[in-house]
């Protein structure tokens, strides 16, 4: 190694110029003196001759010796918890990767919560949580963290000891070549720092690689080097530097890593670099991102506005994302979802094929017992008095000690009370080879072992399992499936456990979720009756018969059963006995669950087999006293102890107490989860500090086991003096495409693994490939491994299907023929077969996540996490890593448990630090990381943490965390590429195009009003006026209008002559009064009712032009007010009608705070009228002078008024008469607000025109009776009734349940034949469909509901009337849509938007469908903008400004093709029209119109066009909390609102719901979700969402939000 590096510089020297590098990027130096201590420095050592090489020093994580530096170090380190058993090669790799991102306040604008959501418990009220984690190997198992386990990291220091000299590298030759190549790939960076220079300046090239990282650890390692060879130098020098980087900030060290890498370079002599080579230009601002936005001059962030936030959120979503994607997979159709290609440079695997590893042979040894009950009744006659098990209680004393005499003679009886005494002698509840439930509590091994064996002699095979708590335990529900369809009748348990179950009222137990009924059956000796003195269990051979079925869970939660036969079980020992030595009367300590696994086989079944002594170790007693296990193996000389790397986790945390410590007993320890690749490091550290006590490195045995292959392998314990077998130190770059890279170009992604030995006994071996055909593995290759043997499960009983493709399973070699003709068993860990047949394991199938097609494991992921800055934040063992698939891949989802005294700042830098680590150490993006509150997530019974349960939470938004940061920005890299306009086709090639393949030009028309005969008297008028007049004439009595007051009585009505009388009066007054001449504008300020009507006609008399205003709101006077004053302006009115009441309310203190209340032109009340009459009324002569003016807010806040002329109103009055054949006998029903639009008409002038009787109900007062509306259409027997979508919903939510009660008091809706919805919007199918569902049972006809459709240039262009065809609905498919394209789908297939038709389209209203931009001619069912030809368009918008030649295209576009005679207006809205095969009352083909959406709110994002109210509804169907939803774009940015209807604590659970359904549904990443209450979106009289409002409050930070999440 040292030819590369003819002049390798000492330790000492190193870290001096590292020291100097240090002072000078800290500016403690000046770079002239720099170079002269440098070179001075590097001058002084040139003549010196090549030493042992460093890198020897440090032998990268190879065979351990225990070297004295090694203890020096490992004590001097011992000081604070908190840094003491973390793998310090894995977080210094992780701090590394932080450090590329220099310190940051914030770089990411943090969340804002509401203050009542941040007050976390109080400290008194907080218990610590179960840090436990599970010895419960759940899911992803062990590595819940098992408190070490899911470790802190790799290694603790470099080896593990660091020492590791030449001597012990000769030691392993086997390992020879192999470590050989990983030291070259590792340290050699450390000594040859060439190579270093070279991949931390390449690595940032590469975007979205990680900076300086590579240089950077290579300085790491380079002061790990010297630590072992030369302690004493390290000791100042590295432990000044380590203080500067554990805590808070790392050092930009991007600017010295190069230039140390140049110094120490091949021959020593300094290659300045252009500015340009490294990292160093990209990190000239030492603040990160863009923190300077958010930091006042002493760097402490200032209270967030949200706008300079999102600005933030802006600047960070610039940076470069991963390299672009070339290829794209189709996804139905042209819509293109990105898919991962794989990278041409990724590595794959070279290898030869594998070849299967065979065990030693099985020695069967003569006195081996037949069977394991043989075993008991040999050593319960022989030697009954032997000790079989000793438990201990809570304070380490024993408690009981059971002999093999007492065990043979209890499982004698429980086997004779379960065959003789349940059920009756001619009905046995149980019969030989049926199923019973043993359950036990964790500290009562003894009456466990009993039922065991009970069962094992009388033929009834056992299934344990774990004590239900409660009847809602995590995943409880599982096992009691588990025990349904195992046919389980009868449960076994202890007294004390059967006391401590649950109870009902009337002390039986409850049947648990889930579970079958169940008999519990204490089997404690004293309960029982004895056998007869003729009675004697059948004692047989092992058989092919199942012993006993042992629980697993899936990684989805579901618990299988895996059933061993008695001859497997049998194997099994001896397999075991044979590898692990075990002797006659020998003692052994477990720790671990004796109720399955490892703890099963060595405590319960090995051990009777071989006679053993089991000291037993309750988990509730290691949780008081973790050194109980160490102080019982020195206490009995234990030979043999079977723990978890969490037990010795935990006993090193606890060590410093004890000082007789000795552990030279111990031949064996077993290290249950060896096969968690973080298991080493807590090997590592235990060995280091417990070698002092007598520990014996060779004594460490990992071993791996599943549960369906049992033991799959075990280290042997080896004879003294030998050395133990290396490491392999793996890319874990590599590991993520599956294949094995022992030099890793990353330095900071190596996984270190230990081997777990080698293959059992009498087994075989292999690695095939986890996907697909079971193909053997390459050499290099990461496989699942498999194994053949006897000594397996044998099915997961009940599922031949899932039995056969794990226990039956047939590993094929390149050729395809099988390698056995022996099926093999799955294991369910993915490993390889290392040189001299060793096994590594490098993570569980279970636990694998394949994200963009690259491979990895939630335990990595967990021990990268911990890594950062673990203890201060979240609780180790607390944090659960699970994938969840969206949009077409997996996403990694963290989630851990929050200490309760950490602040919100804390938790949130550690978050984005979190991420960060795990980007550069995995290169993959983390989705979601969320914390909870401590003590929250589903546990184990064990006290791990229930990760299917926590994914189910999860996904159901029922979480509940406290806090969550969400990155779908980088994870989500197979978005449809951005969508490219095309230069516009012209507009006559489109026409062509249209013509050659057979399509209509999209165009249709009402009925012809010229045509039309009908007797129609008021035709003969061209002035309303008039016709009011004339009405007064001919029937003066007729009522027009009856007011409805919220009881449903009258309030006011109007005949003709009384209106015509009154009008006159107000005309009068404005004369008089208001001296106002003819055309002058006068606003009407009215709540609805017949004022508005009387003052309308007034103004006509007097030759004024109305403006109808909704008035202020007056408890709310003070958003209400400014709207009524903006139009009062705007409209140019030169005086205000209305009530005294309002009158009064205009010039309150309440509304001066609110407007400038001097400004008001003169108001004037009509509650008292003048007695006498104008001298006479005005005739106006020209019809197309303005006959009133009608002014609305649009959605995106818009403030626009519309001119409406005599002419336009009259044709409008005549269209909707014709339309819904109204005459003087009829009588409608109108709920609806009388302000504008096609309300305005209905509400104020269609009874004139027509002579009808309008039933006028105030929407408001619906708020007081919402039956007050249907109630009065059944009372009226009203065939035609008129209503707004807000009224519609009012009835939905408020009568849903109510509809029993209605029909009892007899209203009938059955005569209704048109109820029409009043809108200028998509028609929203939902709730007119949910509202024609609740309300037929009282005789509503589905067929009667439909909408109307209006816009500002024409305010009705569609309604449906009483004859034609019903309205149809098509369903489209949603992403064609955002390309602006109609496709029509079936219903119910994916992506399918329902579409209603907008009502029929109006006499004398003819529409086109026109392409926005080139105003060309579009085909039939192309999505266009609606352009509409008509007598009742309005004659143009009303503005003060003189801006009209803007909009003047609105009113008067003509089309660049085609037609380009005829003057149309433009809607604005976005639609189709499409032939249907119904006919309509002309006979001809129906053309239906259906309406998309506003242009103006519609969004660009992405190159699509999207409507808010697709989001909208996509997002509401989350989850049940969410009452309203709506969205709007910040800069490209989508910002999704959401009304919580629920508690403040659901509020964070909605943000990956919100965001998961918006990528799933629209391919949209959102950039900011906002959590507020019911009510906040603002909605305007017709029930439509302001937007542009909300966005507006959401920018000034006025909305007040519960919490609002800015997505990185």
């Amino acid at each position: 190694m040292a030819d590369r590096d003819p002049v390798p510089l000492p330790a000492e020297v190193r870290a001096k110029l590292a020291e100097l590098e240090l002072e000078l990027s800290e500016g403690d130096i000046t770079q002239k003196g720099y170079e002269k201590k440098r070179s001075k420095l590097i001058g002084a050592f040139f003549p010196q001759t090549p030493g042992m090489d460093p890198a020897m020093g440090q032998e990268k994580r190879t065979p351990v010796t225990p070297s004295s530096s090694s203890r020096y170090h490992r004590r001097r380190s011992s000081g604070s918890r908190d840094e003491r058993y973390r793998s310090d090669v894995h977080t210094e790799a992780v701090q590394a990767a932080l450090a590329k991102h220099k310190e940051r306040k914030m770089a990411v604008p943090m969340p804002s919560k509401r203050r009542s959501l941040v007050v976390q418990s109080s400290m008194d009220a907080y218990t610590p949580p179960d840090t436990s984690s599970g010895s419960e190997g759940e899911g992803q198992g062990d590595g819940d963290g098992d408190e070490e386990g899911g470790g802190d990291g790799e290694e603790e220091d470099g080896g593990g000891g660091g020492g590791g000299t030449s001597s012990s590298r000769e030691g392993s030759i086997s390992m020879e070549h192999w470590i050989s190549r990983a030291i070259h790939g590792t340290s050699s960076t450390t000594t040859t720092t060439t190579s270093s220079t070279a991949s931390s300046s390449s690595s940032s090239t590469r975007s979205g690689g990680s900076g300086a990282a590579g240089g950077r650890l290579a300085d790491v390692l380079a002061q790990h080097v010297h630590i072992s060879a030369q302690h004493h130098l390290r000791h100042h020098h590295h432990h000044r530097h380590r203080k500067t980087e554990n805590h808070s900030a790392p050092p930009d060290v991007t600017g010295y890593t190069n230039s140390t890498a140049n110094a120490t370079s091949t021959d020593g002599i300094q290659v300045e670099r252009a500015p340009g080579a490294g990292t160093a230009t990209q990190r000239q601002t030492p603040k990160y991102g863009n923190a300077e936005l958010m930091e006042t001059g002493d760097g402490v962030p200032v209270s967030s506005r949200v706008s300079a936030k999102i600005q933030q959120l802006v600047n960070t979503l610039k940076r470069p994302k991963r390299p672009p994607l070339r290829e794209f997979f189709v996804d139905d159709f042209e819509e293109l979802l990105e898919v991962q290609q794989p990278d041409p440079n990724q590595p794959k695997a070279e290898g030869a094929q594998m070849a299967a590893m065979r065990g030693e042979q099985l020695g069967v040894v003569t006195n081996w017992p037949p069977s394991l009950e043989a075993a008991l009744q040999r050593w319960g006659t022989i030697s009954p008095k032997a000790p079989c098990l000793t438990t201990m209680d809570t304070n380490g004393k024993p408690l009981y000690v059971l002999t093999y005499g007492k065990l043979w003679s209890r499982s004698v009886k429980v086997a004779y009370n379960l065959l003789h005494k349940l059920g009756t002698k001619q009905e046995p509840l149980v019969k030989p080879g049926d199923r019973v439930a043993l359950v036990f509590p964790n500290n009562d091994p003894a009456a466990f072992i009993t039922a065991f064996y009970g069962c094992l002699l009388a033929e009834i095979v056992p299934v344990p399992i774990e004590v239900p708590l409660t009847r809602k335990d995590a995943g409880s529900q599982q096992i009691g499936f588990l025990l349904g369809s195992c046919g389980v009748t009868v449960a076994l348990t202890s007294d004390a456990c059967h006391k401590g179950l649950p109870k009902g009222p009337t002390g039986e137990i409850p049947q648990f979720k889930g579970w079958p009924k169940l008999l519990w059956f204490v089997a404690e000796s004293k309960h029982l009756s004895k056998p007869p003195r003729d009675w004697f269990p059948h004692i047989k051979d092992a058989n092919q018969d199942t012993a006993y079925i042992e629980y697993k869970t899936c990684k989805d939660g579901s618990v299988l059963g895996v059933t061993v036969m008695r001859i497997a079980m049998l194997t099994h020992c001896q397999a075991l006995t044979q590898s692990c030595s075990y002797t006659e009367a020998e003692t052994i300590v477990n720790v671990l669950d004796f109720k399955k696994d490892v703890g099963l086989w060595h405590a319960v079944l090995t051990s009777v087999m071989n006679m053993m002594h089991v000291i037993s170790i309750p988990y509730a007693l290691m949780k008081v006293n973790p050194l109980s296990w160490i102080q019982k193996v020195c206490q009995y000389k234990a030979k043999v102890a079977c723990v978890k790397s969490r037990d010795m986790h935990w006993a090193l945390v606890a060590h410093r107490d004890q000082r007789d410590v000795n552990l030279s007993s111990l031949r064996m320890l077993v290290v249950a989860d060896g096969s968690n690749p973080w298991s080493i490091s807590s090997c590592d550290a235990f060995l280091n500090v417990f070698q002092t006590k007598g520990l014996k490195p060779e004594v460490i045995c990992p071993c791996a086991s599943s549960p369906e292959a049992l033991t799959v392998a075990i280290r042997r314990p080896l004879e003294e003096g030998t050395t133990p077998p290396g490491r392999g130190v793996l890319s874990m770059q590599g590991l993520s495409h599956g294949v094995i890279r022992v030099d890793s170009e990353e330095k900071l992604s190596v996984l270190t693994l230990q081997d777990v030995g080698s293959v059992m006994p009498g087994a075989l071996m292999c690695a095939v490939r986890p996907e697909g055909v079971p193909q053997l593995c390459k050499t290099d290759e990461i496989g699942e491994l498999c194994v053949c043997t006897v000594a397996t499960g044998t099915s997961y009983y009940g599922l031949t299907g899932m039995t056969k493709n794990t226990f039956e399973v047939f590993p094929v070699s390149n050729n395809g023929t099988p390698i056995s003709e022996f099926p093999f068993t799955r294991t369910g860990l993915l490993g390889f077969i290392g040189p001299a047949g060793l096994i590594f394991v490098a993570g569980k199938m279970d636990g694998l996540m394949v994200v963009g097609g690259r491979r990895h494991n939630a335990d990595d992921i967990v021990a990268t996490a911990l890594a950062v800055e673990p203890m201060k934040f979240v609780y180790r063992g607390r944090i659960a890593v699970f994938s969840i698939t969206v949009l077409h891949d997996e996403r990694i989802v963290v989630v851990a448990e929050q200490r309760p005294d950490s602040t919100e700042e804390d938790s949130f830098q550690w978050m984005s630090r979190v991420l960060q680590a795990i980007d550069g150490i995995h290169q993959v993006g983390v989705y979601c990381l969320a914390l909870v509150p401590s003590n929250t997530l589903p546990k184990t019974p064990l006290g791990g943490i229930h990760l299917s349960e926590t994914k189910q939470l999860f996904l159901e938004g029922a979480l509940h965390p406290c806090n969550v940061l969400m990155c779908p920005h980088t994870c989500v890299t197979n978005l449809p590429k951005p969508r490219q306009k095309q230069p516009e086709i012209g507009p006559a090639s489109v026409m062509v195009g249209n013509l050659v393949s057979g399509k209509r030009i999209a165009q249709a028309s009402g009925r012809d009003l010229g045509q039309i005969e009908d007797n129609d008297q008021a035709r003969k008028f061209l002035f309303l006026s008039e016709v009011l007049q004339w009405r007064a004439q001919t029937t003066p009595d007729h009522v027009l209008y009856t007011l409805l007051n919220s009881k449903g009585t009258i309030a006011s009505s109007l005949t003709c002559v009384q209106l015509h009388k009154r009008a006159e009066k107000i005309a009068g007054m404005l004369g008089e009064r208001g001296h106002l001449q003819d055309g002058d504008h006068v606003a009407l300020v009215y709540p609805p009712g017949v004022d508005l009507i009387v003052a309308f006609y007034g103004c006509l008399y007097a030759g004024c032009v109305p403006i109808t205003v909704r008035p202020p709101h007056p408890q709310n006077i003070a958003t209400t007010l400014p709207t009524v004053k903006m139009i009062v302006e705007v409209s140019r009115s030169v005086c205000v009608m209305t009530t005294q009441l309002i009158s009064k309310l205009l010039r309150s203190k309440e509304a001066s705070a609110a407007v400038d209340v001097r400004t008001w032109p003169p108001v004037m009340d009509t509650d008292d009228l003048p007695k006498k009459k104008p001298p006479l009324l005005y005739k106006p002569s020209n019809p197309d002078t303005l006959a009133y003016l009608d002014f609305s807010v649009s959605t995106t806040g818009m403030l626009a008024g519309v001119k409406m002329s005599h002419t336009a109103t009259s044709a409008f009055c005549r269209s909707i008469k014709l339309q819904c054949e109204l005459y003087p006998s009829r009588e409608v029903a109108i709920c609806l607000d009388p302000y504008c639009g096609l309300g305005f008409v209905l509400w104020c002038l269609c009874s004139v025109y027509s002579g009808h009787q309008s039933i006028l109900i105030p929407p408001s007062e619906l708020e007081v009776n919402p039956s007050l509306w249907l109630s009065a259409v059944s009372q009226y027997k009203v065939r035609d009734t008129f209503c707004s979508y807000s009224v519609m919903e009012l009835c939905t939510k408020g009568l849903g349940l109510q509809t029993d009660s209605l029909k009892a008091r007899g209203v009938d809706l059955s005569r209704v034949r048109t109820c029409v919805v009043v809108a200028e919007e998509r028609p929203r199918i939902s709730l007119t469909q949910s509202f024609s569902k609740l309300f037929k049972d009282l005789g509503l006809h589905p067929r009667a509901v439909s909408t109307s459709f209006g816009c500002r240039v024409n305010l009705a262009i569609c309604l449906q009337g009483t004859s034609g065809p019903d309205p149809t609905t098509v369903f489209v498919d949603m992403r064609a849509l955002r390309h602006d394209r109609v496709r029509l789908v079936e219903r119910g297939s994916p992506h399918s938007l329902p579409l209603m038709e907008s009502g029929k389209i109006l006499p004398g209203v003819r529409i086109i469908i026109a392409n926005p931009e080139t105003k060309g001619p579009m085909g039939e069912s192309h999505l266009g903008e609606i352009w509409v030809h008509s007598g009742h368009n309005a004659s143009g918008y009303f503005t003060v400004y003189g801006d009209e030649a803007l909009q003047s295209d609105h009113f008067n576009s003509r089309l660049s093709f085609g037609d380009t005679q005829t003057i149309w207006a433009r809607t604005g809205y976005l639609g189709f029209l499409r032939r249907t095969e119904l006919t309509d009352a002309s006979g001809e083909r129906h053309d239906a119109l259906y309406v998309v959406g506003a242009l103006e709110e519609a969004m660009e994002l992405r190159g699509m066009r999207y409507h808010p109210i697709d989001i909208e509804t996509s997002v509401i169907r989350t989850h049940k909390s969410i009452t309203e939803c709506a969205v709007f774009t910040w800069t490209n940015l989508l910002v999704v609102v959401v009304e919580l209807d629920g508690s403040e604590q659901e509020a964070l659970d909605l943000v990956p719901l919100v965001t998961n359904v918006v990528l799933e549904e629209h391919y949209l990443i959102v950039g900011v979700v906002v959590v507020v209450d019911i009510g906040v979106i603002p909605i305007n009289s017709r029930g439509e969402k302001q937007r542009m409002h909300l966005r507006d409050g959401f920018l000034a930070d006025q909305l007040d939000p519960i919490y609002v999440a800015y997505n990185m």
